[in-house]
C-alpha cells in the first residue's frame, strides 16, 4: 500500500464519518435553535427543557438512521478495507 492509497483511504473513511454523523448533527442543530428561541420568547431558563427534547431527537433520528449508517459503513469495509486486505 502507497502512500497515496492510504491517504485515499482516509479521505474516504472522514467522508463517510462526516455523512453517518450529519443526520444526528442537523436535527440536533435545528431542535435545539427551536427550543432557544421557544425560551427566548417565553423568557423560560429551564435546563432540563433543552436537554431532553433534544436528547430524545437525538435518539429518534439515530434509530431511524441506524441501518442506513450500518449499510454505509459496510460498504466502505467491502470496497475499501477488506478488498486492500485481500489483495496484499
Amino acid at each position: 500500500m502507497t502512500e497515496g492509497d492510504l491517504l485515499d483511504v482516509l479521505r474516504e473513511a472522514l467522508y463517510m464519518a462526516v455523512v453517518m454523523s450529519a443526520p444526528v448533527l442537523i436535527v440536533a442543530l435545528v431542535v435545539g435553535l427551536i427550543i432557544g428561541l421557544f425560551q427566548a420568547l417565553t423568557s423560560i431558563q429551564e435546563l432540563t427543557l433543552t436537554f431532553v427534547p433534544k436528547l430524545g431527537a437525538i435518539v429518534a433520528v439515530f434509530w431511524l438512521s441506524m441501518s442506513y449508517s450500518g449499510g454505509l459503513l459496510v460498504a466502505f469495509f467491502n470496497d475499501q478495507i477488506i478488498t486492500r486486505i485481500v489483495g496484499q
